[in-house]
């Protein structure tokens, strides 16, 4: 009897992940398709610093303000700030904040896609970097994301960011809000850095962006305080988004603790 219940136990687990992952499939299909819709669609408009000179990246770092145009940054800016219910995390000692992942974005925010997407964003960043770059895929979650950071003590401490790919690994962030009681009306939530032996501020202002080599460049951002608001869109390059079947492993164990049980069928 203990034998054939284990059996009935065996057979219903395996057909519940077998269901979750062909309903994931399904929803990735539905994703793709959309996905293509919005990059024909959309076009973002960026500044002219867009086809002009590039910062230097000799410290695997770069900050370029007024990245987008007046009309482009309204745009992503509305977008992030209707969007509802970012799913909270807290790593003790680590990390506390909101995050909206890639594929809530597709459903809810094509013009942040579409940006992500845009040829002339991502010929910047080849550029600036000094190597071809591409979008790291739809089933990566931090591939594309919004960050919260609006609740007293939303933090995360020093880190690298992970690199999943066979291919170096770019972080760009765009400062979408930044509003607060700190030096000019920004908030206390502070993009800190190491670089070249010193430990270095990057201010955030609103339509900053911030390019580096995450698993080069140490950073950190410090807590935000009360009544104040920071959102920062997080995208992610990568010079061949190809995985060894080790490195998706990994990066699903990762996701689950920013998304949840879900990220283990991506």
């Amino acid at each position: 009897m203990m034998g054939e219940l284990m059996i009935g136990v065996g057979a219903i687990t395996v057909g519940g992940f077998t269901y979750a992952r062909r309903r994931r499939a399904r929803l990735y299909g539905d994703l793709e398709q959309r996905l293509v819709r919005i990059s024909s669609a959309t076009v973002p408009h960026l500044t002219a610093s867009f086809h002009g000179a590039t910062p230097g990246f000799s410290d695997r770092l770069a900050v370029v303000p007024d990245l987008l145009s007046a009309g482009t940054f309204a745009t992503l800016k509305a977008e992030a700030e209707r969007l509802v219910a970012p799913e909270r995390s807290f790593v003790p000692t680590h990390k506390k904040g909101g995050t909206i992942a890639y594929e809530t974005l597709i459903a809810s925010a094509p013009a942040v896609v579409a940006l992500y997407h845009s040829a002339d964003l991502k010929n910047f960043i080849s550029r600036l970097v000094g190597v071809e770059v591409k979008p790291t895929p739809i089933y990566d979650q931090s591939s594309l994301s919004v960050l919260f950071y609006d609740k007293p003590g939303d933090h995360i401490g020093w880190h690298y960011d992970h690199n999943f790919y066979r291919g170096r690994h770019f972080t760009v962030l765009i400062a979408l809000t930044n509003q607060g009681n700190a030096a000019g009306g920004l908030s206390h939530a502070e993009l800190q850095v190491q670089v070249s032996g010193r430990q270095i501020a990057v201010s955030t202002a609103p339509n900053t962006a911030v390019v580096f080599e995450g698993t080069r460049v140490r950073h950190k951002v410090t807590p935000i305080r009360a009544r104040e608001r920071r959102l920062i869109l997080s995208m992610t390059y990568c010079t061949d988004p190809r995985s060894r079947w080790w490195q998706g492993v990994s990066r699903r164990i990762k996701d689950t603790a920013f998304f949840g049980v879900r990220a283990l069928w991506t």
